[in-house]
């Protein structure tokens, strides 16, 4: 039997190429009388090529290879009565459990993460840090406008000479669980997620939140939320948010107010306001600045500050050998701050000391495909009189399945 009969599922799928991605076969060309037909159950996932790229149309198939593509298509809605009566017994044997399989890959999706650290930090802790660190991610769809995502989390901490407060405990949560969808032009985002703000500079911690965005050159955001550590000693009980972003010609821009409530660390009530701005200088090279004003003033009568970063390239994981390095200094207060998305384990504590001033530097490398290694250096200085300071050596290695 000759692959040119699957054309006929093409037909009763409805072909139209033009919503779905170019022929992935080599030896079928754009000018082939079966192009849209071939493009179209490709990209539907009711067939597949050989290793080589190519389709084969003029190969022979066997009953076996032929009701597995009759199952498929059913499984993608096509009415193929008459091949399916064509084929029944081996559907009955094989293919109905491969349409069940097939509907159910395409509603739920598991995917993952494994990340091992070490981490070498000299403060007035003096100790080094390592931990493996799986996640677990499921995502599956409602309906066409509203998806579920959970994720597990598996955290091992892995005994260090030196550090006695780590004695190789392990836990395991389940950590997030959200919907996304779209009410009209506006997207909703409700449940428990990261919720971070201007790119997490000001905040990267998980809430249980509500965050809706309307425009798509010009976004306009807006969440409420309530963050799930708050045992830590520098954050907020509640906040809301609310930010503008867009382009102005070649530049990136964003305006973010953040209203939070009860911050612990802070003792008292705080609002932030910020203007963010990016830019590419050339192709690979980026400059992200940014300036933050909160309303609670450090020891020193602060409470503002600023940062600069710069990115050059940076490492893919699908492509092995890219690479990218960066750097950035800050200057914040510790009132323009919640709880930022860094590495180190002690920067945040510094909001306990005013805030910090320094440096942060890093590389990342693609080893393999899905697979990135991380090496960055922080040096920061508390800005109290008397304050700590934090020097990180952070190094990572992240497989992603």
């Amino acid at each position: 039997m000759k692959k040119s009969l699957v054309l006929a599922m093409a037909m009763a799928l409805g072909v139209t190429a033009s919503a779905y991605a170019a022929n992935p076969f080599s030896d079928v060309p754009a000018g082939h009388w079966a192009y849209d037909s071939i493009s179209k159950l490709a990209a539907a996932g009711v067939i597949e090529g050989y290793g080589d790229t190519t389709f084969g149309g003029d190969k022979l198939m066997t009953r076996y290879e032929m009701a597995q593509i009759v199952a498929k298509a059913m499984a993608k809605g096509a009415n193929v009565d008459k091949l399916a009566a064509e084929f029944a017994d081996e559907l009955d044997n094989l293919g109905v459990r491969v349409a069940n399989l097939e509907k159910k890959a395409d509603n739920v999706k598991i995917t993952g993460e494994i990340r091992a650290h070490y981490e070498d930090y000299k403060d007035t802790k003096d100790k080094d840090n390592s931990t493996l660190r799986t996640r677990i991610w499921i995502t599956g769809q409602v309906n066409d406008d509203w998806s579920y995502t959970g994720m597990i989390q598996n955290q091992q901490k892995i005994t260090v000479a030196g550090n006695s407060s780590n004695t190789g405990e392990e836990t395991t949560e389940f950590q997030r669980a959200f919907i996304n969808g779209k009410i009209g032009g506006v997207k909703v985002e409700a449940g428990r997620n990261n919720a971070s703000i201007l790119g997490g500079e000001i905040l990267s911690n998980r809430a249980d939140r509500v965050k809706v965005t309307y425009g798509k050159d010009i976004k306009l955001a807006a969440e409420y939320g309530k963050l799930s550590h708050k045992e830590k000693e520098y954050l907020a009980e509640k906040y809301a948010a609310v930010s503008l972003s867009g382009k102005l010609g070649p530049v990136g821009l964003e305006a973010v107010y953040v209203d939070e409530n009860e911050d612990q660390g802070l003792g008292k009530d705080n609002d932030i306001w910020a203007i963010a701005a990016n830019y590419a200088l050339t192709k690979d090279l980026g400059l992200k600045a940014a300036y933050l004003k909160g309303d609670v003033e450090n020891a020193k009568g602060e409470d503002d500050g600023w940062y600069a970063i710069l990115n050059y390239k940076g490492a893919k994981a699908a492509k092995v050998g890219s690479w990218g390095v960066y750097a950035g200094y800050y200057d914040l207060a510790a009132s323009t701050y919640i709880a930022n998305g860094w590495n180190t384990s002690y920067a945040n504590d510094l909001r306990k000391e005013g805030g910090y001033e320094g440096f942060k530097v890093g590389a990342n490398y693609a080893v393999a495909k899905n697979m990135l290694a991380t090496v960055e250096y922080v040096d920061l200085e508390g800005k109290n009189d008397g304050a700590s300071d934090d020097k990180t050596l952070w190094t990572e290695l992240k497989l992603f399945f």
